[in-house]
């Protein structure tokens, strides 16, 4: 029988590793030391033979993936993306912006987050006080290190105020990035190759427990290959503890669509998991 998927936790207790049903506790394990191997499956082969076994893992205990990492984003990515960031923005003249973006050779690259301003599964995400229109955006994001190569891969919330990005895409900044703005987890999947094409992605929003929206799509949408979105980001740029790349969203809720405080936000990618977080 082929051997599953290596899942790293960061936890309050040190690093937890998941491996064929069996999870092993490394305490005095450094997460930034972690992103700077070279052959992480190799180390975590090695590592965990001398590590204590657990009979299972609190999701309280879980942290989200992330220490001295910057996280960045790329923008329309997924055709549905273009779309909704044209429609928003048309009444400040800046619709036909995201459509050669779209179908430019240069990636739309922004930075979102420091780490302190990152939340991971369970914890509670934010929306802007002076925005109207907030969306979270479903992503893939790769665990890049220093020297740009990818180590893995998990689930982010690209937290969005559409309404203030729309009223000029240079206030783009202010409707991505604040405190609370960006959700990671809730464990990455160790892997050198990107997942397949058609790996699914579904959000589900849920308000008072009552499902006010769902969406699905795969990474076949997505029109840029991750090696790429890493090529450009790197280019005369340099990260010393490596970083997490958001690598786009292709489900966008409705225009009519805003969340509301204690919305619980439900993030699913196949092969990863399922990062849940609540508005607050």
């Amino acid at each position: 029988m082929p051997e599953q998927p290596i899942r790293l936790y960061r936890t309050k207790s040190g690093c937890v590793v998941e491996q064929n049903g069996q999870l092993k506790l490394l305490s005095a394990c450094s997460w930034d030391d972690l992103i700077e191997q070279d052959n992480l499956a190799t180390w975590f082969k090695d590592a965990a033979r001398n590590a204590a076994s657990i009979a299972n893992l609190d999701s309280s205990e879980i942290l989200a993936p992330i220490v001295s990492q910057e996280v960045w984003a790329a923008g329309v990515t997924y055709y549905r993306s273009r779309d909704a960031r044209m429609e928003e923005s048309k009444s400040a003249g800046g619709g036909d912006f995201y459509d050669r973006v779209y179908n430019s050779d240069r990636p739309e690259l922004f930075f979102k987050s420091t780490a302190s301003r990152v939340v991971g599964h369970g914890g509670k995400v934010a929306i802007r006080s002076d925005a109207k229109w907030s969306v979270p955006e479903p992503e893939l994001a790769l665990i890049v290190n220093s020297r740009g190569s990818v180590l893995g891969y998990t689930i982010g919330n690209d937290m969005s105020s559409r309404d203030i990005e729309g009223e000029n895409p240079l206030y783009l900044p202010q409707a991505k990035v604040y405190h609370r703005s960006c959700a990671l987890g809730p464990c990455v999947v160790v892997s050198s190759e990107p997942p397949p094409t058609s790996t699914g992605i579904q959000l589900e929003i849920l308000r008072a427990t009552a499902q006010v929206f769902i969406g699905f799509t795969t990474l076949s949408a997505m029109k840029r290959d991750f090696a790429t979105l890493v090529q450009y980001l790197y280019r005369d740029n340099i990260f010393p503890n490596g970083c997490v790349l958001l690598s786009g969203t292709g489900i966008v809720p409705p225009d009519t669509f805003t969340l509301q405080s204690g919305d619980e936000i439900r993030i699913s990618i196949d092969g990863i998991g399922m990062l849940v977080n609540t508005v607050g």
